[in-house]
């Protein structure tokens, strides 16, 4: 227990150098037990480094300085050993993809369990007992939180549930989460943040919330602090601080991070649409089978049709595993559906091979969530930007190639220059320009953005919004604008579809959709994205 008037964590002028770089710049914080802190700002803002500086788990050939002490105990002066100790038992961290925190060949009972005899001296009989409670803490009860299940069979909001309770099940006085809820939809991201804040209000724990998000922030901390290129330049009780940010960097933040719904629709020309979607099945064979009967296929498209116009923005949103992405793989001609058709440019696409499919792919592209797994790192932006080239039937001469690359970059505004770097010597929003130029190089009629902004932080977000309204209005694209994020896709999309469990539930225009939604899944979505500025602390 930490000891009346002394505080739970002190950090004093903590600096963070790799080589000769500083990477943080005499942060110090404090934190109360059952205090929940967010620490905020853009991506390279220093925001993760100061969470593994406080942990002791810093990369190699990193140098620190200043003071972190954890119940009155300055961690830096702790051997690894004793560290490792405190790490799991007294210390926890909760990273944004749960994915590479798990073991994906242990059962989720025995990893829960791992973490407990690491720590505890306590039989396998009495690790998994606390396992079991801890897992149903958590809120993974009954068969989907079946101890015997295996990471792959979990969706990723009960994924990142897991690493909670690895993290939890000795209840750490302090907690760090990361990032937690980046990747999740909207309902797992509410649930997620329920049971964060409902460990450090029940239990006295600790929390540190480590988030781009404001919004999240303002809705869940008692302080907040916001950082900026290694320092912090605001701190303080989270609702003043939301009423008067003085630091300009902090108010930028704020104004990007309160998305306004779009209003208005593009003006409508009496033609078909260039992207039509009709009655699409797409099945996939499961993987358990029974002994005594074959196993029906797992239908994750079931009869969706949907229509992208000229010049407009379509939203595309449900939760994780409701069939967006597999519908994205059937609209991209990446899987053939079992049934229904799809119609780019009036063609019928989804059965096309050859020279035809070959002719058509030039006419729809895709940006993805994260375009720097998509960039090989050994090839210059002009070869990036121009590689779709190959799609056309008389690719352009060097002269020309460097002409239409050079254009397509002041497109998307980058400089003609830039096709002479490398995508690692750009920031993740300027990489994510540069996938849009990739994009437009063979003036496509059709973009799908797939979750292409939910790694951003507000800031470029808002830039790279402000991008793609832009282009799409000026180039008269058709865009399907796939997300979890309902304030991003209120903020950009004319129209929106709702997709649950591989039916489409809902569509209509944005703002009809979101001022009334009908149906109750719509509703439930809503109610989660807590879509107001002004939204009750979880």
């Amino acid at each position: 227990m930490t000891a009346p008037g002394r505080s739970l964590l002190d950090i004093d002028g903590l600096c963070v150098s790799i080589g000769p770089r500083q990477i943080v710049k005499n942060v110090s914080l404090g934190l109360e037990p059952g205090e929940i802190l967010g620490l905020a700002g853009a991506s390279g803002s220093g925001k993760t480094m100061t969470s593994l500086a406080i942990a002791r788990l810093l990369p190699a050939g990193a140098h620190t300085s200043g003071a972190v002490r954890f119940r009155g105990e300055n961690l830096g002066e702790k051997t690894e050993p004793a560290l490792c100790a405190m790490r799991g038992r007294d210390i926890g961290m909760v990273f944004q993809e749960p994915k590479s925190a798990l073991n994906p060949l242990m059962s989720i009972g025995d990893q829960v369990a791992e973490t407990v005899r690491l720590h505890v001296a306590v039989s396998a009989a009495e690790a998994r007992r606390i396992a079991r409670e801890t897992l149903d803490r958590v809120g993974l009860r009954g068969e989907q939180g079946a101890s015997g299940r295996l990471p792959y069979e979990l969706s990723g909001g009960q994924r990142q549930r897991v690493a909670i309770a690895v993290t939890v099940a000795l209840t750490p006085a302090l907690l760090i989460a990361d990032e937690p809820t980046a990747s999740l939809d909207v309902r797992a991201q509410a649930e997620i943040l329920q049971l964060l804040a409902g460990l450090a209000r029940e239990r006295g724990m600790g929390l540190i919330l480590v988030t781009h998000d404001i919004a999240v922030l303002a809705r869940m901390t008692d302080r907040l602090a916001v950082m900026h290129e290694g320092e912090i330049v605001e701190q303080g009780a989270t609702e003043q601080l939301m009423r008067d940010m003085s630091h300009p960097y902090g108010r930028a933040l704020l104004a990007a991070a309160r998305l306004q719904p779009k209003h208005g629709a593009p003006a409508r020309q009496a033609s078909a649409p260039i992207l039509a979607v009709s009655d699409v099945v797409r099945e996939y064979p499961r993987t358990r089978r029974s002994l005594w009967r074959a196993a029906l296929p797992f239908r994750a498209v079931d009869g969706v049709s949907l229509h992208v116009d000229a010049g407009e923005i379509v939203g595309l949103v449900g939760e994780s595993g409701s069939g967006k992405s597999s519908l994205v793989r059937v609209v991209l001609a990446l899987d053939r559906p079992q049934s229904g058709v799809v119609r780019l440019l009036g063609e019928d696409f989804s059965n096309a091979s050859g020279a035809r499919l070959r002719r058509l792919r030039r006419s729809i592209q895709v940006v993805f969530q994260d375009p720097y797994g998509s960039f090989d790192p050994h090839w210059t932006v002009e070869r990036l930007v121009g590689e779709p080239f190959f799609l056309l039937d008389s690719p352009p001469a060097s002269a020309e190639r460097r002409r239409r690359i050079a254009a397509v970059l002041e497109q998307v505004g980058l400089s003609p220059g830039d096709a002479r770097r490398y995508p690692q010597e750009f920031s993740g929003g300027q990489r994510q320009r540069i996938a849009i130029a990739r994009a437009l190089i063979t003036e496509p009629a059709v973009i799908a953005f797939d979750e292409a902004v939910s790694a951003l932080d507000v800031i470029v977000r808002s830039q790279i919004l402000g991008l793609l309204s832009e282009l799409t209005v000026r180039l008269r694209l058709g865009c399907l604008f796939v997300s979890h994020d309902l304030n991003v896709v209120r903020s950009v999309a004319d129209r929106v579809y709702v997709m649950q469990q591989g039916r489409m539930v809902e569509h209509g225009p944005a703002a009809s959709v979101f001022a009334s939604p009908r149906h109750a899944h719509t509703q439930a979505l809503m109610a989660a994205a807590a879509l107001s500025d002004g939204s009750p602390r979880v």
